[in-house]
């Protein structure tokens, strides 16, 4: 019954993601990003990155104050899955320090933007600013529970708007059996991916972000036909050791994370802070989906339901051709 139960779940989730469009068929999570790099007193170094969505140029830009002038005509470099913009602005003799910054259209948006400011003498401060309040005013160094705030949301929003990496958790709901193996199966996909997380944003460790995003929507693909087996009755490798198939593709996915945290970057005096309350957000937002899928489980049991043999198999399919989507569109991108 708790398969069936799951199942049902696995259905109504491809549905959503279908109907989602195609922010349900691609990692489209990534914040925008501000950099403002002081050199003198009234002169700032403009880094501007907006993630595309949907496949096309964000709709949102950045507003100085009215004293601000461009001393450099804007730069564009348009990457896979984003623009980014260079430029240099002049203030008055005042600076920017105080000044409001606003992020034009954000409102109409589900997008953050994170905020990097780094003074002449060093110092730097990381702002996160989302739709609610699309604006911020340039302060001073952040401090450490702002900092803690600010990458434990970015985490929790990353793996929450991250639709592969909840497939893959998803499938491996569908698959394993019992209490002590999905918890010994979930851990070992959290450490795995916690260890190659730190190891690449630390720099001990790099892979070039396509190859892993494709591998990750293969990994999915593998989970589906392990799912395909499992409901067959066959043998299956996940099925039998879930929480080794759990940690090797758990490192996959950690360098998935990192390459989304590399986008935004880190305090550079606040690195071990922000990379482990990164990684914290990450889990609460995995553990939520988990938690959301168990007690949906819960209600279905009691609800009874003729399910249908073929029925078993919907999810599994599905599962893998959003996968194999995903495979295509990422290996194409290449």
């Amino acid at each position: 019954m708790i398969r069936f139960c799951v199942s049902a779940l696995g259905i109504l989730w491809l549905v959503f993601a279908v109907l989602g469009g195609g922010a349900a068929f691609a990692d489209d999570s990534q914040p925008a990003y501000l950099e403002i790099t002081e050199t003198t007193p009234d002169r700032y170094k403009i880094l501007w990155r907006a993630p595309n969505v949907a496949g096309r140029r964000s709709p949102i830009s950045v507003a100085f104050p009215n004293a601000a002038r461009n001393l450099t005509e804007p730069v564009e470099h348009e990457l896979p899955d984003s623009v980014v913009e260079r430029r240099l602005i002049e203030t008055d003799a005042a600076g920017l320090l105080g000044k409001r910054i606003e992020i034009v259209g954000l409102t109409l948006t589900n997008i953050d933007v994170l905020v990097r400011v780094e003074f002449a003498n060093g110092a730097t401060s990381t702002t996160l600013v989302q739709p609610d309040q699309p604006w911020l005013v340039v302060e001073g160094p952040r401090t450490a529970w702002q900092v803690t705030w600010d990458y434990t949301v970015l985490g929790f929003e990353h793996i929450l708007a991250g639709f592969d990496h909840l497939l893959f958790v998803l499938a491996l709901l569908l698959i394993v059996r019992g209490t002590r193996r999905l918890l010994m199966t979930i851990t070992a996909f959290t450490l795995a991916h916690s260890i190659t997380l730190a190891a690449a944003t630390l720099g001990l460790l790099w892979v070039p972000g396509p190859p892993v995003e494709a591998t990750i929507a293969l990994s999915i693909l593998f989970l589906a036909s392990e799912l395909v087996k499992v409901n067959r009755g066959d043998p299956s490798l996940t099925a039998s050791y879930p929480w080794l198939v759990a940690f090797s593709f758990g490192l996959l996915h950690g360098l998935g994370f990192a390459g989304a945290l590399a986008q935004v970057g880190l305090p550079p005096h606040e690195i071990p802070l922000a990379l482990l309350m990164f990684n914290v957000g990450v889990e609460l937002g995995q553990v939520l989906f988990v938690v959301v899928v168990l007690a949906l489980v819960f209600v279905l049991k009691r609800v009874r339901v003729n399910w249908p043999v073929w029925g078993r198999q919907i999810p599994a399919y599905g599962i893998g051709a959003v996968a194999a989507f995903w495979l295509i569109e990422r290996v194409s991108g290449f």
